[in-house]
C-alpha cells in the first residue's frame, strides 16, 4: 500500500507520470487523488453539445448519428477522411463533427462508430464550415468493447456516474480516471488530517471513504457527503496555518507606544475643522489598544472609498512619533504616494512642517522617497529618515530598496495591500529597532466580505470604516451604451461651464500593435485626449496623466487639476486610488467593462468628495445580454461597497482573489468556495484556534500538520496580503 506521499511514478508508471507533471504539475499521489472531477456525466444522458466553447479542450459524452468516409486528391496527395457526426439525443440542439484523416479508408473506425453508438469524446474544440469540430479526437466506447483509441476500462466507468475531469488533449478524461482509479486502490491513509472528534460531531467520512466517493460515486448524493468532507479539510488547514501565524506575530516583541494627552496626536485632533464620524473614533481605540500592546499590531482597515482611513491611519502614525518613533507609509505607485504626501501635510498643516517656518512648536516633519527622486533630494530624504527628523516617511517600493534606514522605525502602514505581498512588507518591518518588530496596519478601499477576512486576512484583527463624513453627496451612475455617449459629454461640459472638473479614464495608455484584429481595441488614453480636444469637448482645458509620465511631469499634472487649471483629466488608473479633488464631479470610464467590480467602485470614489452633486458614467460598446455588460449595470445600481465586494467575488472566483491567478501556480482551494460555504469556513476558524491553542507546533495533530505545511509551502496562496 502507498502512502499519500508517494511518489506517482512508482504508482502509474513512469510515462503516465511524466504526462501527470507536465500537464499538471503533479508529483505525488496526492495530487492525483486532489484532482477532483470537474463535472459528472450520467449515463442514459447526454452532454448539452450547444454549449461548447471554440478553443476549449473538452470531454463529452455523445451519440453518433452518422458516419461517412470521404475520399479526397489525387495521386500522392490522395487520402481519405472519415466524418462522424455526433448529437445530444437529449436536447436536439446540439451538433459536433468528428474528424479523422488517413492515406486508407478507415473502415473499422466507420465500423466501430456506426450510428447510435455512444462514447466519450475528447478533443480541441474548432470551428470548420461553420460547425464545431473535434479533429482527430481520441474517444471511449461506453456500450462495447471495440478497437478504438482506448481499450474501454469497465472498471472506470463502473458507477452510475461518469467522472470528467480538467484534462488536455494528449491526456483525456478517462486516462486520468483510469490513473486516479490505480491510485485509490493502492492508497492507504494512516492517519486522518481531521481529528476524530471533529468527524464525529460534523458527521464527516474518513479521508479514503471521501476520496473513493468523490472519483467513483454511486450517485449523486455521495459526491455531496465527500465534497462536504473535502471542503473541511481544505477550510481547517487553512485556518490552522492562519491561526498559527496569528499566534506567531503576539509571541514577537515590539515596543508598546501608549497615546499621550499633550502630545501631536492630541494637537491634530483639536485641529481638525470637522467631527471625527462615530466609526473613525472606534476605529482610532482599537489602533490605540493595539498600539500600547508589547506585541506588534497586526491589523486590516477596510473602508468605503472615501470614509476617512487617512485621517484614522494618520491618528495611529502621530501616536508613535508621540513616543519617539517613527512611521513609514507604503504606497504601490509614485502618483499616489505623492498624493499621500500633499494629503498628510494639508491635514498636519504647522503640526507637519519641523524645521521651517512657521511651524508649531511641537511638530514633525514628513518626507518623501521614491524611485525617480534625484541625487540630492534621495540623499535628503534618506538622510532624514535615518536621523529620526522625519517622523512620518511616504515612499513606494523604493523604502524596501537597501541602504534605507529608520532611527526607530515603529509603525509600518501598507496602502492598498493587494498591491503587495507579504514579503515585501515585512521587509520593511525588518527596519525597526534591533530585537523588536514594528506595529502594522495594512490598508484597504475595497469593504472585505466576512469569508475573505476569514480566509486572505485571516492572520489579520480586521477594522472596518463604513459610514461617510458629513457633507458628502451622494453619486449617480449610469450605464453608457453607444447612442447616449453624445449626451455623455453634454454633462461633462455643462459640469465644466458650472465650474466643475471631470475625469475620463481609458483602460490603457496607447493602443498596440499585438491587439487582437478581431477586437475592437480598448480606449487608450493618448489618442482619446486629442480626439476629445478636437471634437466633444473642444475648447476645455485637457490633461494626460499615465504611469509611463516622468514623476515631474505627473506631479506637475495632478497639481494643475487640484488647483483646477485643468477642466478634465483624461488618465488611466493611475487616479483609482488617492487622489482626492473635491471640484471633480463627472467620472466618465470609457470601455468599462475592461475593468473589474472592485476597480469600478475605487474609480466612481474619485468624485462626490465635495459638496457637488457628482456623477458617474460607465460606457461600453457591448451588446445587451453579455455577462460584462449586466455587471457593469449592477455596479451602476448600487454604492454598496460590501455588496459590491461579493459581486467582485463572484466574479473573480477564489483563485484571483487567494493570489494564485498571479503567479500561475495551482490554487490548494479545489472545491471550498468563499461566498457559499461562508458557515464552515467560519466553523473552521473557531476549530483551528482550539486546536492552535491547545498544541501550537501540532506535535498531536501530524497529518494535519502535513497539510498545514504543503499550504504555507506554496507562497502565492497564503501571501497576498
Amino acid at each position: 500500500m502507498s502512502g499519500l506521499d508517494t511518489r506517482l511514478r512508482s504508482v502509474v508508471g513512469q510515462a503516465t507520470a511524466d504526462a501527470l507533471a507536465k500537464a499538471f504539475g503533479m508529483a505525488t499521489l496526492a495530487d492525483l487523488v486532489s484532482h477532483y472531477p470537474r463535472r459528472y456525466e450520467q449515463r442514459g444522458e447526454l452532454t448539452d453539445l450547444s454549449t461548447l466553447t471554440i478553443g476549449e479542450d473538452v470531454t463529452v459524452l455523445a451519440e453518433v448519428a452518422s458516419a461517412a468516409n470521404h475520399s479526397y486528391g489525387s495521386g500522392r496527395s490522395a487520402g481519405n477522411r472519415l466524418v462522424v457526426e455526433v448529437r445530444d439525443a437529449r436536447t436536439g440542439s446540439g451538433k459536433l463533427q468528428l474528424v479523422w484523416f488517413a492515406k486508407h479508408p478507415l473502415t473499422w473506425r466507420k465500423r466501430e462508430l456506426e450510428p447510435g453508438t455512444r462514447a466519450l469524446f475528447a478533443g480541441t474544440v474548432e470551428r470548420f464550415n461553420n460547425k464545431l469540430q473535434l479533429k482527430t479526437p481520441s474517444y471511449q466506447l461506453l456500450d462495447r468493447k471495440g478497437e478504438g483509441d482506448d481499450a474501454v476500462d469497465p472498471e472506470t466507468f463502473a458507477g452510475a456516474l461518469i467522472p470528467v475531469y480538467a484534462a488536455t488533449a494528449k491526456l483525456p478524461s478517462w486516462r486520468l480516471a483510469q490513473a486516479v482509479r490505480i491510485g485509490l486502490d493502492v492508497l492507504d491513509v494512516d492517519e486522518d488530517p481531521l481529528p476524530a472528534a471533529l468527524r464525529a460531531r460534523e458527521r464527516l467520512p474518513e479521508l479514503l471513504d471521501a476520496l473513493r466517493r468523490i472519483h467513483r460515486p454511486e450517485s449523486f448524493a455521495d459526491v455531496e457527503r465527500a465534497k462536504h468532507r473535502l471542503k473541511w479539510d481544505e477550510a481547517l488547514a487553512l485556518q490552522v496555518a492562519l491561526a498559527r501565524r496569528r499566534a506567531d506575530a503576539v509571541r514577537a516583541p515590539a515596543i508598546a507606544r501608549p497615546p499621550r494627552a499633550d502630545g501631536l496626536a492630541a494637537a491634530f485632533d483639536a485641529s481638525l475643522p470637522y467631527a471625527l464620524t462615530a466609526g473613525q473614533r472606534v476605529v482610532g481605540d482599537e489602533l490605540a489598544r493595539d498600539l500600547a500592546q508589547d506585541h506588534p499590531m497586526h491589523r486590516l482597515l477596510s473602508g468605503e472609498v472615501g470614509s476617512g482611513k487617512t485621517v484614522v491611519a494618520l491618528r495611529a502614525m502621530l501616536t508613535v512619533v508621540d513616543d519617539g518613533g517613527q512611521a513609514a507609509l507604503l504606497a504601490p505607485t509614485e502618483v499616489l504616494a505623492q498624493q499621500h504626501l500633499r494629503s498628510l501635510r494639508a491635514l498636519l498643516g504647522p503640526l507637519g512642517q519641523a524645521g521651517e517656518l512657521g511651524a508649531a512648536d511641537a511638530s514633525t516633519s514628513v518626507a518623501l522617497l521614491t524611485g525617480s527622486l534625484g541625487a540630492a533630494a534621495r540623499r535628503d530624504a534618506l538622510g532624514r529618515a535615518a536621523s529620526g527628523e522625519a517622523g512620518i516617511v511616504v515612499g513606494t517600493h523604493a523604502l524596501l530598496s537597501e541602504g534605507v534606514g529608520f532611527a526607530d522605525l515603529g509603525l509600518v502602514v501598507v496602502d492598498e495591500q493587494h498591491r503587495f505581498g507579504v514579503e515585501q512588507r515585512d521587509a520593511l518591518r525588518a527596519r525597526g529597532r534591533e530585537g523588536t518588530t514594528p506595529h502594522l496596519l495594512v490598508m484597504t478601499a475595497t469593504p472585505i466580505p466576512r469569508t475573505v477576512a476569514m480566509t486572505v486576512f485571516g492572520d489579520l484583527e480586521t477594522s472596518s470604516l463604513t459610514e461617510l463624513p458629513g457633507g458628502r453627496r451622494p453619486i449617480t451612475s449610469h450605464l453608457v451604451q453607444p447612442r447616449w455617449v453624445g449626451r455623455m459629454w453634454e454633462v461633462v461640459r455643462e459640469q465644466v461651464r458650472q465650474g466643475r472638473q471631470a475625469y475620463v479614464v481609458c483602460p490603457r495608455i496607447e493602443v498596440s500593435e499585438t491587439d487582437d484584429p478581431d477586437r475592437e481595441p480598448a480606449a487608450a488614453a493618448t489618442e482619446v485626449l486629442p480626439l476629445l480636444a478636437d471634437g466633444e469637448l473642444a475648447g476645455l482645458r485637457l490633461g494626460l496623466l499615465h504611469g509611463r509620465l516622468p514623476a515631474e511631469e505627473k506631479d506637475r499634472v495632478m497639481r494643475a487639476f487640484a488647483a483646477g487649471a485643468i477642466d478634465v483629466l483624461v488618465a488611466t488608473t493611475v487616479v483609482e486610488v488617492g487622489v482626492d479633488v473635491a471640484n471633480a464631479t463627472v467620472m466618465c470610464v470609457l470601455d468599462a467593462d475592461r475593468f473589474g467590480v472592485s476597480q469600478l467602485h475605487q474609480l466612481r470614489g474619485r468624485i462626490g468628495r465635495g459638496e457637488h452633486a457628482s456623477t458617474c458614467f460607465l460606457h461600453t460598446a457591448l451588446p445587451e445580454g453579455v455577462p460584462a455588460v449586466e455587471r457593469l449595470r449592477a455596479v451602476a445600481a448600487t454604492s454598496d461597497g460590501v455588496e459590491l465586494a461579493r459581486l467582485d467575488l463572484q466574479t473573480r472566483g477564489e483563485g484571483d482573489v487567494l493570489g494564485a491567478a498571479q503567479s500561475g501556480a495551482r490554487s490548494q482551494l479545489r472545491l471550498l468556495r468563499l461566498l457559499a460555504d461562508e458557515d464552515l469556513i467560519a466553523a473552521a476558524r473557531l476549530e483551528a484556534q482550539r486546536i492552535v491553542e491547545a498544541d501550537p507546533e501540532l506535535a498531536g495533530h501530524r497529518a494535519l500538520r502535513v497539510s498545514v505545511d504543503a499550504l504555507v509551502a506554496d507562497p502565492s496562496y497564503l501571501e497576498k496580503g
